[in-house]
C-alpha cells in the first residue's frame, strides 16, 4: 500500500462529496454513450466526456501529469492519467474491443501515486455502457 494513504483511512469509506462527484462523472459517461455510441476514438469520447462533466458545473484536468517517485528521484512526464475530477476522481478513458487486465493495473497505479482514492476505468467500446465501467478504491 502506498505510504501517502494512511492505513486507517485506507479502509474508511469514501467521503459523500467524493461519492457525488463519481455519480456524476458516470452519469456524464451514459450522456456522451449515448449520443456518440461505440466504435469512436478514445479521444473523442475523453474530450466529450470532460466536456459533459464541466457542464455540470465540476473542474476537469485532462492528460494530468503523475510524477513517480522512486528513493531519491524525481521522474517527472512518463504518466498521464486522462481526466482528473474536482482533484478527487480519476478517469482512465478507454476505446478498445477487450478490456485488459493491465488497464486496471494502471488506474490503480494512478490512484496510489496520487493519493486519490476513487477512480472509474470507462471502456466506451460496449453496446451497454453499464458493462464497461469498473470503479476502482484504494
Amino acid at each position: 500500500m502506498d505510504s501517502r494513504i494512511p492505513k486507517a483511512k485506507a479502509f474508511a469509506p469514501i467521503p459523500p462529496e467524493v461519492e457525488r462527484v463519481g455519480k456524476i462523472v458516470l452519469d456524464a459517461a451514459f450522456r456522451v454513450h449515448t449520443a456518440l455510441g461505440p466504435g469512436l476514438l478514445e479521444s473523442v469520447y475523453m474530450t466529450c466526456h470532460a466536456y459533459e462533466i464541466r457542464e455540470s458545473g465540476l473542474l476537469v484536468e485532462s492528460q494530468v501529469a503523475v510524477p513517480v517517485a522512486y528513493k531519491n528521484m524525481r521522474m517527472e512526464g512518463g504518466l498521464r492519467l486522462d481526466l482528473l475530477v474536482e482533484k478527487s476522481v480519476i478517469v482512465e478513458v478507454k476505446a478498445v474491443e477487450m478490456m485488459n487486465p493491465v488497464y486496471e493495473a494502471q488506474l490503480l497505479t494512478y490512484l496510489r501515486l496520487t493519493g486519490i482514492r476513487l477512480g472509474y476505468l470507462i471502456n466506451y467500446t460496449v453496446p451497454h455502457l453499464k458493462n464497461g465501467i469498473k470503479r476502482m478504491v484504494v
